[in-house]
């Protein structure tokens, strides 16, 4: 994969982390963040960046958990 490639991923992720922090409400913002969480995963790995790889893992299994707690508690919608 180029270098080009690559980076394009890396700045899709910090894009839609970016993203993430304008958004309302908690559960979008951990949505997005998972997201961007996932590409950072893939960047890391073709970067062969474990520190990114396991500090984004963390990450991902942080907003996995908080999303379905949200969505446990959360109203039934109309």
């Amino acid at each position: 994969m180029s270098n080009l490639t690559i980076d394009i991923i890396g700045y899709t992720g910090l894009v839609i982390n970016l993203y993430s922090m304008s958004t309302k409400g908690e559960y979008k913002l951990r949505l997005y963040s998972l997201l961007a969480n996932l590409i950072y995963i893939f960047y890391g790995l073709l970067l062969q960046a474990f520190p990114i790889v396991v500090g984004c893992s963390i990450a991902l299994v942080l907003h996995l958990y908080r999303i379905k707690s949200l969505k446990r508690f959360q109203a039934p919608h109309d």
